[in-house]
């Protein structure tokens, strides 16, 4: 039982509190504080109880004020105790020692409550020397002692830290800019919790900075690091935040510059077939440099023989080489609006690799002997010696398909292999492509591409023919590669041989199931083949070098790999690939709201996708952007719906888009 009026201490987010008992019942005691709060509190749970009491009756004012005198005079009292002194003394005893006896080392012939308290503060204020439970304390040991000492040096370290990175971060929002302490450690720290949050390393420091400078929105944090000249306004986050490699290291381009050098010399292709006086061309978009395949057509008895020529970038970078290691942990090129960040080195890709009209470059040839209406009466697959005669541009390509009589016939050829693709049930999704560049100087320029072009239709569709064969023949040699397939459409929401409109297409993408990877082939039904794989672009793609490398297996120029082996880079590819696919979009994201937020007030047309209880998700039809509009008593939409709308804000770091109807 505790009397009313007893004077006691509870221990309050890292401090130690006097209050007084008003009640006690049931284990708990009710307590005015000095700060004038009535609590409930486990008797159990309280720090120290005392023996000096004081009148309920006084009233409230008189308690507190009685309490606080109690809280400064034992204070005093307690900063008079030297613990080290006292660890000192007791360093040897291996038992606990009560409180009585401390209080009695303390302060001899004194043992009132207020000099218990004392003794508990000081341990409490000082937890290096002693550990201590109920009224009872414990010595640490030497060692321990030591540890105890590191370790408050090394909070006192983080606590100047996080005062001083929040003092950095108040200053330069406030004012634009703030000189750098020097070093400034705490600089990672943000980075690092910006990128990363919860998952970040230093999610706890940087958490405690924010909190420390009043500051709730990690948003802050990127305008910090921009407005002191770190990070760039448009910097590009997702490459830090992914770990994603810009440049090449040098160990890299010295290899790249050994290749290059060695195939500038006397060079020998052996069991190739000598293709040099065949007429070849590329089709690629301007400004290309990286040129991995070219086509040819030829007349072959009442029949076509098309020609799909892919760069054999594997008769440069064997397996196991630097290079190798490298293009694997890169995965893929990645095409942004305003960077390219290449798979190989510019020195490999764009010269020796890439297939640069005039030059003689090593290549895997495929053949198709193909008739009127696309049918495939035979193929083959050979190493060959190319030479491109003509780089032409998807928008000369559009403008020759009426005149020049090999581009017409892979046109036709295209058209009717695509017939064929839908009547073993392909689902073609036929967007437009939303280009998007940036200058130098930061001007963003939004092309609208058709991919339904004459040009666009012929590249895709024998890209698409090349890809098939390699898989059916890698397929009937019984080699594991990187083969795709996908599962049926969770719906078709349109005829597949009848173009949908843009709301069926775009919601008919989102029915898609995903594409799976697999050492052996299989059914793909977004595109109706039997087999597929991708090997036409081994310039910017991993994969497409492990089918290069495989076929060459075959043709007995490489040692293929293991079906295990394949397995495993399937794997090892996961997460750069899917880091690489969200970076890229991303960027083309962040530039395409860049470009809207000077557009705000601009009227748009949307097409309504779907209605939500918050409203409704549009799509912008002349951006191919998602976007919300709230809902309003006063109009009803459905899907399919075409509305105008206007831009009404627009954050391209934040990803916000908002519109409002008419």
């Amino acid at each position: 039982m505790i009397e009313q009026g007893t004077i006691v201490e509870y221990i309050d987010q890292q401090s130690i509190v006097c209050a007084v008992v008003l009640e006690e019942s049931d284990e708990r005691a009710r307590l005015l504080n000095e700060q004038a709060r009535e609590l409930s509190h486990k008797i159990s749970r309280l720090s120290h109880i005392s023996r000096q009491r004081i009148k309920i009756a006084a009233g409230r004012e008189r308690l507190m004020a009685a309490l606080r005198e109690a809280g400064l005079r034992r204070k005093a009292l307690s900063e008079t105790i030297d613990i080290r002194e006292l660890w000192e003394v007791l360093s040897g005893a291996e038992d606990w020692i009560d409180l009585a006896t401390m209080t009695g080392l303390c302060f001899p012939g004194k043992d009132s409550g207020d000099h218990e308290s004392a003794v508990i503060r000081a341990c409490f204020d000082n937890r290096i020397y002693f550990k201590f439970g109920q009224n009872a304390f414990l010595p640490y040991s030497v060692e321990q002692v030591d540890r105890n000492i590191a370790a408050e040096k090394d909070k006192a370290a983080r606590q100047q830290l996080i005062q001083s990175a929040s003092d950095w971060l108040r200053s330069v929002l406030a004012e634009g800019r703030a000189d750098l302490p020097e070093p400034a450690p705490f600089i990672d720290i943000l980075k690092s919790y910006y990128l990363f949050g919860k998952e970040s390393p230093d999610y706890l420091p940087g958490r405690a900075i924010l909190s420390t400078a009043g500051i709730d929105n990690i948003e802050k944090i990127f305008d910090a690091l921009v407005k002191a000249g770190i990070w760039s306004p448009h910097q590009h986050i997702d490459l830090y935040r992914y770990d994603i490699p810009v440049d090449f290291s040098e160990k890299v381009l010295k290899r790249a510059d050994d290749i290059t050098a060695c195939v500038k010399g006397t060079q020998t292709w052996g069991n190739r077939k000598d293709l040099t006086s065949m007429s070849l061309f590329t089709i690629d978009g301007q400004g290309t440099l990286d040129f991995d395949d070219a086509l040819s057509i030829e007349p072959d008895n009442g029949y076509c023989r098309v020609g799909v020529h892919i760069a054999d970038v594997s008769a440069y970078i064997p397996k196991g080489d630097p290079i190798d290691h490298e293009i694997m942990s890169r995965g893929t090129s990645i095409y942004m609006p305003d960077m390219k960040i290449p798979m190989l080195p510019p020195l490999l890709s764009e010269n020796i690799c890439s297939l640069r009209a005039g030059e003689i470059r090593p290549a895997i040839s495929i053949f198709a002997k193909i008739g009127r209406l696309a049918e495939i009466y035979d193929y083959e697959i050979v190493p060959s010696i190319i030479r491109v005669n003509r780089q032409l541009t998807y928008g000369y390509v559009d403008a020759i398909a009426d005149s020049d009589r090999d581009i017409g016939d892979l046109v036709n050829i295209a058209r009717n292999f695509r017939n064929r693709r839908l009547e073993s049930g392909a689902m073609p999704i036929s967007l437009p492509e939303i280009g998007v560049r940036v200058t130098e100087n930061g001007e963003i320029s939004v092309r609208r591409n058709d991919r339904e072009s004459l040009s666009r239709l012929l590249v895709s569709e024998m890209m698409i023919l090349a890809n098939w064969l390699m898989a059916k023949f890698l397929a009937e040699n019984h080699m594991p590669a990187v083969f795709r397939s996908q599962p049926e459409p969770k719906a078709r929401l349109y005829n597949q041989k009848n173009e949908g409109t843009l709301f069926q297409t775009w919601m008919q993408r989102r029915m898609l199931n995903r594409v799976i990877l697999s050492s052996k082939p299989g059914f793909h039904s977004g595109l109706g083949l039997d087999a597929y794989i991708t090997g036409t672009s081994p310039i910017r793609k991993f994969f497409d070098m492990v089918t290069q490398r495989q076929l060459r297996g075959c043709l007995n120029l490489d040692t293929p790999y293991s079906t295990e082996e394949v397995d495993g880079i399937i794997t090892a590819m996961q997460q750069p690939m899917s880091h690489a696919m969200l970076t890229q979009n991303r960027r083309h994201r962040y530039w395409l709201l860049k470009y809207l937020e000077g557009r705000t007030g601009q009227k748009e047309e949307a097409v309504v996708l779907e209605r939500r209880r918050d409203g409704y998700v549009l799509l912008l039809t002349q951006y191919l952007l998602e976007c919300r509009l709230s809902q309003s008593a006063s109009w009803h939409l459905k899907p399919q719906d075409l509305a105008q709308v206007t831009i009404q804000h627009v954050d391209a770091r934040r990803e916000v888009l908002t519109v409002f109807l008419g």
